[in-house]
Protein backbone atom coordinates (compact mmCIF):
# COMPACT_ATOMS: atom_id res chain seq x y z
CA UNK A 1 0.00 0.00 0.00
CA UNK A 2 2.44 2.32 1.04
CA UNK A 3 4.50 2.05 -2.59
CA UNK A 4 0.57 2.61 -4.33
CA UNK A 5 0.81 6.08 -2.11
CA UNK A 6 4.29 6.94 -2.79
CA UNK A 7 3.66 6.84 -6.30
CA UNK A 8 0.21 8.43 -6.11
CA UNK A 9 2.02 11.31 -4.13
CA UNK A 10 4.37 11.64 -6.58
CA UNK A 11 2.25 12.34 -9.96
CA UNK A 12 0.06 14.10 -7.63
CA UNK A 13 2.90 16.94 -7.27
CA UNK A 14 4.07 16.80 -10.73
CA UNK A 15 0.12 17.24 -11.98
CA UNK A 16 0.45 20.01 -9.45
CA UNK A 17 3.37 21.50 -11.18
CA UNK A 18 1.50 21.57 -14.75
CA UNK A 19 -1.56 22.95 -13.13
CA UNK A 20 0.09 25.88 -12.16
CA UNK A 21 0.87 26.37 -15.23
CA UNK A 22 -2.61 25.49 -16.85
CA UNK A 23 -5.48 27.10 -15.05
CA UNK A 24 -7.54 24.40 -15.87
CA UNK A 25 -6.56 22.32 -13.70
CA UNK A 26 -5.86 23.44 -9.77
CA UNK A 27 -2.63 22.79 -9.28
CA UNK A 28 -1.39 23.87 -5.91
CA UNK A 29 -4.70 22.08 -4.20
CA UNK A 30 -3.47 18.67 -6.30
CA UNK A 31 0.11 19.48 -5.21
CA UNK A 32 -0.98 19.42 -1.45
CA UNK A 33 -3.08 16.36 -2.08
CA UNK A 34 0.51 14.56 -3.27
CA UNK A 35 2.24 15.92 -0.37
CA UNK A 36 -0.84 14.79 2.42
CA UNK A 37 -0.76 10.99 0.78
CA UNK A 38 2.72 10.86 1.95
CA UNK A 39 1.49 11.09 5.73
CA UNK A 40 -1.02 8.08 4.87
CA UNK A 41 1.70 5.95 4.36
CA UNK A 42 2.89 3.12 7.26
CA UNK A 43 6.53 4.54 8.04
CA UNK A 44 5.71 8.42 8.42
CA UNK A 45 3.96 9.99 11.52
CA UNK A 46 1.39 12.17 10.59
CA UNK A 47 3.08 15.95 11.27
CA UNK A 48 -0.16 18.36 11.56
CA UNK A 49 2.01 21.59 12.10
CA UNK A 50 3.03 20.70 8.31
CA UNK A 51 0.46 19.84 6.69
CA UNK A 52 -1.42 22.79 8.51
CA UNK A 53 1.52 25.41 7.27
CA UNK A 54 1.39 24.07 3.80
CA UNK A 55 -2.22 23.81 3.52
CA UNK A 56 -2.95 27.45 4.21
CA UNK A 57 0.09 28.25 2.18
CA UNK A 58 -1.81 26.86 -0.88
CA UNK A 59 -4.80 28.21 0.15
CA UNK A 60 -3.82 31.74 0.89
CA UNK A 61 -1.70 31.28 -2.98
CA UNK A 62 -4.87 30.10 -4.69
CA UNK A 63 -6.87 33.24 -3.19
CA UNK A 64 -4.16 35.19 -4.60
CA UNK A 65 -4.20 33.86 -7.83
CA UNK A 66 -7.55 35.28 -8.14
CA UNK A 67 -6.26 38.54 -6.84
CA UNK A 68 -2.81 39.22 -8.24
CA UNK A 69 -4.13 40.42 -12.40
CA UNK A 70 -6.60 43.25 -11.06
CA UNK A 71 -4.06 44.21 -8.60
CA UNK A 72 -1.64 44.22 -11.50
CA UNK A 73 -4.23 46.40 -13.72
CA UNK A 74 -4.81 48.94 -11.00
CA UNK A 75 -1.02 49.43 -10.62
CA UNK A 76 -0.75 49.64 -14.48
CA UNK A 77 -3.10 52.74 -13.93
CA UNK A 78 -6.14 50.49 -15.05
CA UNK A 79 -10.02 51.39 -13.14
CA UNK A 80 -12.25 49.03 -11.45
CA UNK A 81 -14.02 48.06 -14.29
CA UNK A 82 -10.16 47.17 -16.17
CA UNK A 83 -9.85 45.48 -12.72
CA UNK A 84 -13.80 43.60 -13.21
CA UNK A 85 -12.31 42.70 -16.52
CA UNK A 86 -9.50 40.97 -16.11
CA UNK A 87 -11.18 38.62 -14.13
CA UNK A 88 -14.03 38.06 -16.08
CA UNK A 89 -11.71 37.84 -19.22
CA UNK A 90 -9.78 35.30 -17.28
CA UNK A 91 -12.89 33.19 -16.46
CA UNK A 92 -13.94 33.66 -20.23
CA UNK A 93 -10.69 32.75 -21.18
CA UNK A 94 -10.66 29.32 -18.97
CA UNK A 95 -13.59 28.24 -20.43
CA UNK A 96 -13.38 29.18 -24.20
CA UNK A 97 -12.21 26.82 -26.61
CA UNK A 98 -9.63 29.56 -28.05
CA UNK A 99 -5.68 28.13 -27.94
CA UNK A 100 -4.12 30.38 -24.68
CA UNK A 101 -7.28 31.78 -23.92
CA UNK A 102 -6.08 31.57 -20.40
CA UNK A 103 -3.45 34.67 -21.24
CA UNK A 104 -5.54 36.39 -23.66
CA UNK A 105 -8.94 36.58 -21.59
CA UNK A 106 -7.37 38.69 -19.37
CA UNK A 107 -5.76 41.27 -21.15
CA UNK A 108 -8.70 41.44 -23.28
CA UNK A 109 -10.98 41.53 -20.65
CA UNK A 110 -8.99 44.47 -19.14
CA UNK A 111 -8.59 46.55 -22.02
CA UNK A 112 -12.77 46.26 -22.58
CA UNK A 113 -13.45 47.41 -19.67
CA UNK A 114 -11.38 50.20 -19.43
CA UNK A 115 -11.91 51.09 -22.88
CA UNK A 116 -15.52 51.23 -22.80
CA UNK A 117 -16.56 51.18 -19.49
CA UNK A 118 -14.06 54.11 -17.82
CA UNK A 119 -14.67 57.87 -18.43
CA UNK A 120 -11.77 59.71 -20.24
CA UNK A 121 -9.75 56.83 -21.17
CA UNK A 122 -7.96 56.10 -24.16
CA UNK A 123 -6.59 52.99 -26.36
CA UNK A 124 -3.20 53.73 -24.85
CA UNK A 125 -4.26 53.65 -21.07
CA UNK A 126 -6.35 50.88 -22.11
CA UNK A 127 -3.31 48.98 -23.74
CA UNK A 128 -1.58 49.74 -20.20
CA UNK A 129 -4.29 48.56 -17.80
CA UNK A 130 -4.15 45.37 -20.18
CA UNK A 131 -0.77 44.98 -19.98
CA UNK A 132 -0.85 45.31 -15.84
CA UNK A 133 -2.90 42.92 -16.06
CA UNK A 134 -0.56 40.24 -18.27
CA UNK A 135 2.16 40.77 -15.88
CA UNK A 136 -0.29 40.27 -12.71
CA UNK A 137 -0.96 37.05 -14.22
CA UNK A 138 2.49 36.11 -15.16
CA UNK A 139 3.48 36.74 -11.51
CA UNK A 140 0.88 34.98 -10.01
CA UNK A 141 1.44 31.85 -12.23
CA UNK A 142 5.16 32.07 -11.24
CA UNK A 143 3.90 32.25 -7.71
CA UNK A 144 2.10 29.59 -8.15
CA UNK A 145 4.71 27.30 -10.36
CA UNK A 146 7.57 28.15 -7.42
CA UNK A 147 5.46 26.84 -4.52
CA UNK A 148 4.04 23.26 -5.98
CA UNK A 149 8.23 22.88 -6.88
CA UNK A 150 8.90 23.65 -3.32
CA UNK A 151 6.31 21.27 -2.80
CA UNK A 152 7.59 18.72 -4.98
CA UNK A 153 10.88 19.16 -3.48
CA UNK A 154 9.70 18.49 -0.18
CA UNK A 155 7.99 15.23 -1.66
CA UNK A 156 11.38 13.97 -2.80
CA UNK A 157 13.07 14.93 0.80
CA UNK A 158 10.71 13.17 2.77
CA UNK A 159 10.45 10.22 0.39
CA UNK A 160 13.95 9.81 0.42
CA UNK A 161 14.40 10.76 4.51
CA UNK A 162 11.59 8.15 5.53
CA UNK A 163 12.12 5.45 2.70
CA UNK A 164 16.14 5.25 1.96
CA UNK A 165 15.63 2.60 -0.34
CA UNK A 166 14.29 4.87 -3.34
Amino acid sequence: MDIALLIIGLLLCIVGIIGSILPVLPGLPISWIGVLLFYFTSKVEMNYTILIISFVLMLLISVADYLIPAAGTKRYGGSKAASWGTTIGLIVGILAPIPFGFLIGPFVGAFIGQLFFTKESSVQSSFKAATGSFFGFIASTFMKFFTACVFLGFYIYLVIKHYPIF
